[in-house]
């Protein structure tokens, strides 16, 4: 439960396990209308006009929603990315894996981000 912090109110990404990323990054250019924000073996970052989809594997990451915050410390302890991002994973009162992500100024690169790009 959060409490005596700022709630998450920005919904940052969903999280979507698949099998392979090439093959899903290239199904969703073909089918949607989307840029590549970030793109590796691992998982690819997926922007839309209103929210960015991450495609994970199976063993890498857990499917998530992601809630933009200011201080992930603030939601537990907060483990560095590659991104230069900064996160918590935790649950909700349902069982699904939930995020809380801090993105540093210098790594905004999304332009549906209420902070900027």
């Amino acid at each position: 439960m959060v409490s005596k912090k700022k709630k998450p109110s920005y919904i940052h990404h969903v999280a979507v396990v698949v099998k392979e990323i090439s093959s899903a990054v290239a199904w969703y250019l073909e089918n949607t209308e989307c840029e590549v924000e970030y793109q590796d073996d691992s998982w690819a970052m997926l922007q839309f006009e209103n929210i960015a989809l991450a495609l994970v594997l199976p063993k890498t990451h857990p499917p998530h929603i992601a809630f933009l915050v200011d201080r992930a410390d603030d939601f537990g302890h907060a483990s560095g990315h590659r991104d230069h991002t900064r996160s918590v994973y935790g649950k909700d009162d349902s069982g699904n894996s939930v995020e809380y992500i801090e993105i540093p100024a210098h790594a905004l690169v999304s332009r549906g981000n209420p902070k900027g790009a």
